[in-house]
């Protein structure tokens, strides 16, 4: 279940995949002009040029490219944490299951009566789980800045002043 909901959250890369597509046509244009410019005696200054945008095209198209590995490794590596957090072992009393339950019915319930959007629900679960600015903005494909800014939204709206109060609120009666 946790697996859907942050496959769910993942954005989709079309974007940067079609960014990679065109540094690559660049990449293959230049480089086929740059050949016929040779082959038919060119200015070394023109020549130049267009080895510059070749250079220039392939840099960032190897850039995107490490960076689209990374991404999926830390992906592939938070999916893992999820799963040996499943491996835990999982409460056996009847009381602590009903507790558990009743805890998220009621982090549900609070989040709605703080008007926190979807998107801030879903931030405050994984924040309350645990999980990093850095690590959530990896998960829903954004911006760690835009998840800073969602996550002050969500700490101003519960009225509390920052991530480990927000935990606390839930946590301190338990306690």
């Amino acid at each position: 279940m946790m697996k859907e909901f942050i496959s769910g959250l993942i954005k989709d890369p079309v974007q940067d995949k079609l960014i990679m597509l065109f540094l690559l046509l660049v990449v293959i244009a230049s480089g086929a002009d740059l050949m016929a410019d040779v082959s038919h005696g060119a200015e070394a200054g023109h020549v130049l040029q267009e080895a510059a945008v070749m250079v220039i095209a392939l840099l960032g198209f190897c850039w995107m490219l490490v960076s689209l590995v990374r991404s999926h490794d830390e992906i592939k590596q938070l999916y893992d944490e999820l799963d040996s957090i499943k491996e835990m072992p999982q409460p056996r009393s009847q009381k602590m299951i009903d507790a558990r339950r009743q805890l998220a019915e009621v982090i549900v319930m609070q989040f709605e009566e703080w008007k926190l959007s979807k998107s801030e629900q879903e931030i405050g679960h994984l924040l309350l789980k645990g999980f990093s600015l850095k690590e959530i903005s990896t998960l829903r494909g954004t911006a760690e800045k835009t998840i800073r800014q969602q996550g002050s939204a969500i700490y101003r709206k519960a009225g509390v002043a920052g991530r480990h109060v927000f935990s606390a609120w839930f946590m301190e009666d338990l306690l």
